[in-house]
């Protein structure tokens, strides 16, 4: 069985709790009663527990749980919040015994990773760390690989976050073992004796017209499009191969999400090589999918990258670069660079600023086709595509945008 879950909490043992997203309305609808009956309750005459008594318990945030006893202490009780998974220790006056509800089986599922064995036989506290830090309060994937003997123990789970197997990524943190995924390890944190590469988004058909997102603007003829821009251009499971499933597919946004969560754990990119995906940090202090074009400086260490969901250049430190997880390049790239059909520069233009890496436009030029496209509900069609994809772009009246510059002078038709 495979399904969607939130992850709820991880105890100090590292056992992972989880509450299936099939679950969460019914469990709304229970924690709403439970506030309109339990809303006015007094306070409580002593009361002898004991270990196993079911209660409700009003946590830090004024409303009130399902409990479980689980020590008891001087003054205070050990409580388990049974529908979330997490233990503290309460004075008696946060807990009220009850009989009701009780019927109702936990929310929660307690987890165990299949096949993973922690270091020293035990979750060492960083890893526990590691674990509450990537997945507390978050949705992941669970595909079940075994039934716990008893009804109350763990269910032993592969979980997958970002479309990344939670084992193969402590595995690479070196807080666990976990069996035969030593190979999966080399390609998923990168792998520079094997140079991978972004792939390209499919391509409408030649002669069609589709919506298109400019998404940077190299010179007046030349610019990078997003070809839908009213979805996420490839959608990856957390499993492939897997039939029957109820995979939820793993949007780039998604997965990079989870990257950002977690990048603090990947490797500093070391190795440079022309054209190498990477992770690199844009200065919004967010991590996106890069390629290294050049090096620019020597010391320090500065890098030429493009972003290649968005076409736009950057020099970044080598601090500021990181190993790409693998099953990030399976999302073909969002940014495509096109040419753009119909004119060229003009053989008049009287303005001395030029662009200095595309000296045959003015800088006039760039700016008069930004404000041609700023904020227009764009479209092309494609005319070619090699050497380069060439196409038309239209405005939203279907004029086409470069019509504003050959009327300013500052580019004439080409036939």
């Amino acid at each position: 069985k495979i399904f969607q879950a939130v992850v709820s909490c991880v105890g100090p043992d590292g056992t992972i709790y989880i509450i299936p997203k099939s679950l969460e309305i019914e469990l709304n609808e229970m924690m709403t009663k439970i506030q309109s009956n339990f809303i006015c309750l007094g306070l409580l005459e002593s009361y002898c527990w004991k270990k196993g008594d079911a209660c409700v318990v009003k946590g830090s945030d004024t409303v009130w749980y399902r409990g479980k006893v689980v020590e008891l202490g001087v003054g205070t009780l050990q409580v388990q919040y049974i529908d979330r998974g997490c233990i503290e220790m309460l004075p008696q006056c946060h807990l009220y015994p009850t009989t009701l509800y009780t019927d109702i089986p936990p929310f929660c599922i307690p987890c165990e990773l299949y096949k993973t064995i922690p270091i020293g036989n035990f979750w060492q506290q960083d890893a526990v760390d590691c674990l509450q830090e990537l997945l507390t309060n978050e949705e992941v994937e669970i595909h079940v690989q075994e039934l716990p003997d008893n009804p109350w123990g763990k269910l032993s789970v592969n979980l997958y976050f970002g479309g990344m197997s939670l084992s193969s990524f402590l595995a690479y943190q070196k807080y666990c073992v976990a069996e035969d995924c030593q190979d999966i390890l080399k390609v998923e944190l990168g792998d520079v004796s094997v140079l991978p590469s972004y792939t390209l988004p499919p391509l409408p058909v030649p002669g069609d017209t589709f919506p298109v997102r400019l998404t940077h603007l190299v010179s007046p003829k030349e610019v990078y499009i997003c070809f839908d821009p009213s979805k996420n251009l490839m959608k990856q499971s957390g499993a492939e191969g897997d039939a029957n499933c109820d995979s939820k597919v793993v949007t780039l946004d998604e997965a990079l999400k989870w990257c950002n969560k977690s990048v603090k754990y990947f490797p500093i990119l070391t190795h440079f090589q022309k054209e190498m995906p990477c992770l690199a940090e844009y200065q919004d202090g967010l991590w996106y999918r890069a390629m290294l074009l050049s090096v620019q400086e020597f010391d320090p260490v500065k890098i030429l990258v493009q972003f290649v969901d968005y076409g736009s250049f950057s020099v970044v430190p080598a601090s500021r670069l990181r190993h790409i997880p693998h099953h990030l390049l399976k999302y073909p790239v969002q940014a495509v660079r096109v040419l753009l059909a119909g004119f060229k520069p003009a053989l008049y233009d009287k303005s001395v600023e030029r662009i200095p890496y595309s000296p045959e436009w003015s800088v006039e030029a760039l700016w008069a086709m930004m404000k041609c496209i700023e904020g227009k509900q764009l479209s092309a069609s494609i005319h070619a595509l090699s050497p380069d994809i060439t196409i038309s772009l239209y405005e939203d009246d279907a004029n086409l945008v470069h019509m504003k510059l050959i009327e300013m002078g500052l580019a004439e038709l080409d036939e």
